[in-house]
């Protein structure tokens, strides 16, 4: 009893101090806990950072990718219109109707709208001219219902605009002496929703609050239409209050390809291709820079070493319909027979220069795209210091010809100067000085830069090759700029940026982008800027979404990492064949591996897409036991949508790659944008596409491939059959679909 009556005492006498031991740790304990802990959320932040931004990444190389596309098919379709009068037939006749519109007179009266009948059902908002605050509150009300407006008031609309803007001028300047707040706002296009919300936060336009905005109000997103009209209607509301420059997207061959096109046509099928005329000529007659307080520039894209506001405040503007079409200049100019006469006979050992000069112009089609960065007019720019170039470094990518058209080129010899031309006359080449572009040109070169250019942190001016059009322009372009007009900060769009905005140049440059999600749910923030007296910017920053405030960073991460990886996978598919034979030439035993460097190289230099991809290669390959890449593998998770007719070699290939550049020929002559198109059309279709590719596809396959896609034999193509069935499937996303179904099988 004792000895049990002890032990127990024991017992009670200790656990009191085991317990206060747990609660109680050593502060030495606390601290190494704490610091584990900290360690590991970091390093978790730290992998989530890679994620993201390399995410990113993959995003922005794949849209510019697609403006470079862009701009190649505008100058194939430039070059062929200046240069040829028939191709096979039917060349420029299919194109011109579209990049050079013949309407009907009807058109040019401007009540001819007044014709146009609104039926009793048509349940829609309905305005009246001149625009009250009630018109604009009903368009408000009728798009937030997702109801759309009459095509007769969307064109009495546009004919307003287009008279208040013809007497805007190229730059408008504003004062903050006049209210209290201006409000600026970047791309939005097509986000209805991000427009309504920048409303609902800063409120709308009105004398008490004037708005900016910063051009690209259309494209990609799917209420384009809404936006433009809200903004035109605002616009003629409050003409003093209401501002918008001109961005690179309010251009109509852009619109081809980024959904503004379409969507017209979509929603107004009767009167859809007046409406698109008449949108076209608003967009270029929008003005192209705004300047506040004489101290601060705004414009879309950026400027360049050779920006002159005097020069752009004096450019008729509203004959730059598009940026895209370079302003026609040949050799003709030139005076050839006199520099001949006054230079060498080049020697004949020339002639094998030449020879390899031509041989490089005539790569194979996809080599030719991504060399086609920098057009000719551009070469100078890259043998001299660029801030010391007398010319204008803006381009836009040349166009791709087929192989029969090219133009051979010609090199210099090691002594002729950088401001001369080799160009052929009878049996020899001679050097002609290179003329000072004239005054077309050079206008078309200001606006190219206002629209397309990007600022970059190194010193200097260069080419923009990331997206084929305008240029990059340092911190020391900047400082110029902004000290020859006495002008302290500017600000620019056309950039998306993650937290909706940015500064670089040591805060002389803004960026500002207004589109939330615009990658991808939840990719990104949008902004706006408030500018009082003081001129001091001030950031506000939102993010439209349902569903992003219920999912955690980690989730909305995944989601967004998983959407630009399978656009990374469609890419690879693409080129699918030119990849394969760069990695053969690696891997010379045929083992189907290469070396992680070797996979990364061939990459690169194959898409040319800047990424960091030995970051990304678990995410798109396996690797062998030995640690060497299966290259294989990097098309493994992705295939066809349908089996493809086998009608010439790499067929299938080419029209995944090209497939958006094929829809916009289609769509071209497609003129009542039907979505059928007959065999004929369908075969003048694919003469444009072979000769924009230089690939030779002969008559018979192309109508055995038409043969082909016509399933049900009346003699027409619908097209959006046609692009389905050459589309990328994701095997991947397939399987956890059908895992999915198969699961809730066995529960239900």
């Amino acid at each position: 009893m004792g000895c049990g009556t002890s032990a127990t005492a024991v017992t009670h006498r200790e656990t009191p101090e085991t317990d206060e031991a747990v609660k109680s740790p050593s502060p030495a304990l606390t601290m190494k806990a704490a610091v584990l802990i900290q360690r590991w959320y970091r390093r978790y932040m730290a992998r989530l950072e890679i994620r993201r931004r390399y995410t990113w990444n993959i995003f922005q190389s794949i849209e510019y990718a697609g403006e470079q596309d862009q701009l190649q098919l505008s100058s194939f379709f430039t070059y062929m219109l200046d240069n040829f009068t028939q191709l096979n037939g039917n060349g420029p006749d299919l194109i011109s109707q579209l990049l050079d519109p013949v309407l009907d007179p009807w058109f040019d009266r401007e009540t001819c709208y007044k014709t146009i009948s609104i039926p009793e059902s048509y349940t829609g908002p309905r305005i009246s001219f001149p625009l009250s605050v009630s018109d604009t509150n009903a368009l408000l009300s009728a798009f937030k219902e997702q109801q759309v407006l009459h095509a007769r008031y969307v064109l009495q609309l546009l004919f307003e605009t287009k008279k208040l803007l013809k007497e805007m001028p190229n730059i408008i300047h504003l004062s903050t002496s006049y209210t209290k707040e201006i409000t600026i706002c970047g791309d939005l296009h097509g986000r209805l929703d991000d427009l309504l919300l920048i409303f609902y936060k800063n409120g709308l336009p009105s004398a008490e609050t004037p708005y900016i905005f910063n051009g690209d109000f259309v494209d990609r997103g799917k209420k384009s239409v809404e936006v433009v009209i809200l903004l035109f209607a605002y616009l003629l509301l409050y003409p003093d209050h209401m501002h918008l420059n001109r961005g690179n997207h309010e251009d109509h061959i852009m619109n081809l390809r980024y959904g503004f096109t379409k969507e017209v046509m979509q929603k107004y099928k009767t009167h859809g291709r007046e409406i698109l005329q008449l949108f076209q000529d608003v967009f270029s007659l929008l003005p192209i820079a705004t300047v506040i307080d004489a101290k601060i520039l705004i414009v879309h894209g950026g400027i360049s070493d050779q920006t002159d506001l005097e020069m752009l405040n004096s450019i008729e503007r509203h004959k730059v319909k598009s940026a895209l079409r370079f302003p026609r200049h040949s050799l003709e100019q030139l005076d050839i027979g006199q520099s001949h006469r006054l230079g060498k006979r080049m020697r004949s050992t020339d002639s094998s220069h030449s020879s390899r000069s031509y041989t490089e112009n005539h790569r194979t089609p996809s080599l030719r795209k991504r060399r086609c960065g920098v057009s000719r007019r551009d070469s100078g720019a890259s043998t001299s210091s660029s801030s010391s170039s007398s010319s204008s470094c803006s381009s836009l990518c040349s166009p791709r010809t087929p192989s029969c058209i090219s133009p051979q080129t010609y090199p210099s010899s090691p002594s002729t100067p950088h401001n001369v031309l080799q160009v052929p006359f009878l049996d020899s080449l001679c050097s002609v000085p290179l003329p000072s572009p004239p005054q077309q040109e050079q206008e078309w070169k200001q606006i190219v830069d206002i629209l397309w250019s990007d600022p970059k942190t190194q010193e200097g001016c260069m080419p923009n090759t990331f997206r084929g059009g305008g240029c990059y322009f340092g911190p020391d372009i900047t400082q110029r700029l902004l000290h020859q007009h006495r002008l302290q900060l500017l600000i620019r769009s056309h950039e998306c940026k993650q937290e909706g905005y940015e500064l670089c140049h040591d805060g002389k440059v803004i960026t500002i982008f207004s589109a939330s999600n615009y990658y991808e749910e939840g990719s990104n923030r949008g902004a706006y800027i408030k500018l009082g007296k003081e001129l001091v910017p001030r950031f506000y920053q939102y993010q439209v979404s349902r569903t992003t405030r219920r999912l955690t960073l980690t989730q909305r991460v995944r989601v967004a990492e998983g959407s630009a990886l399978r656009a990374l996978k469609e890419k690879l598919f693409a080129h699918r064949s030119e990849l394969m034979a760069a990695f053969q030439q690696y891997d010379q035993n045929e083992t189907g591996c290469v070396s992680v460097g070797e996979w990364a190289k061939v990459l690169e230099s194959v898409l040319r897409l800047d990424l960091p991809w030995r970051t990304l290669r678990p995410h798109l390959v396996h690797l062998a036991p030995d640690g060497s890449v299966e290259y294989q593998s990097s098309f493994e998770d992705v295939g066809p949508g349908a089996p493809l007719p086998q009608v010439a070699p790499n067929l299938a290939e080419t029209l995944f790659r090209y497939r958006t550049d094929l829809e916009i020929i289609f769509n071209i002559i497609d003129k009542d944008h039907s979505g059928l198109i007959s065999i004929e059309e369908f075969r003048h279709t694919w003469r444009l596409f072979s000769a924009h590719l230089g690939v030779a596809i002969d008559d018979s396959a192309i109508d055995e491939l038409a043969r082909s896609i016509d399933f049900n034999k009346d003699g027409s193509i619908d097209f959006t059959e046609f692009l389905e069935a050459f589309r990328v499937v994701h095997k991947l996303d397939m399987k956890e679909q059908l895992s999915q179904k198969m699961g809730r099988k066995k529960y239900s």
